[in-house]
């Protein structure tokens, strides 16, 4: 199979952002009046209320940015990126787009297109996104992730994976 193109995935594969999931998943109790807030991206396209999934939104948001300046280089994936700065790139993150471009910046990397949580919270719909922005055919990406989750995705929407530790 040719690789004519790379999606990265961000937290855990380039970059290890030591968010607090505990107070986090804390507060979205709160919000949500509910103690059942797992697995999040599950639980996220159920609500419906604008107002409670902007504040979701918005907390997730500022506890990535609160650990932005701990945040490190994920070694296995950040190896993989520098060896194929020639091709074609696309972020796909549960992050949100400001915490992305942040750790963008911080980080020096460059994308070709990059896809958030405010696109999708479905990494199967994301990888779609980033294959089109591409203009690359699906069974010609290879996808780096870390996750089982990003592993199904990419079986899910033909692509190939690769897993980082």
């Amino acid at each position: 199979m040719i690789t004519a193109a790379f999606i990265f995935d961000l937290d855990g594969t380039l970059v290890d952002l030591p968010i607090n999931y505990w107070a986090m998943f804390a507060d979205f109790k709160q919000i949500m009046g509910t103690e059942k807030v797992q697995p999040i991206l599950e639980t996220l396209p159920k609500i419906t209320d604008f107002q409670t999934r902007k504040r979701l939104f918005d907390t997730w948001e500022r506890y990535e940015m609160a650990s932005v300046p701990k945040t490190i280089v994920h070694e296995g994936g950040i190896r993989v990126y520098r060896a194929h700065t020639d091709k074609p790139k696309a972020l796909v993150t549960m992050q949100s787009r400001k915490a992305a471009k942040v750790l963008i910046d911080k980080f020096k990397l460059s994308f070709n297109a990059v896809i958030t949580r405010e696109d999708s919270v479905n990494r199967a719909e994301q990888l779609k996104m980033a294959a089109q922005k591409l203009n690359v055919p699906m069974q010609n990406i290879l996808f780096v992730g870390n996750m089982d989750n990003d592993e199904q995705a990419a079986k899910a929407v033909g692509c190939q994976f690769l897993r980082v530790k």
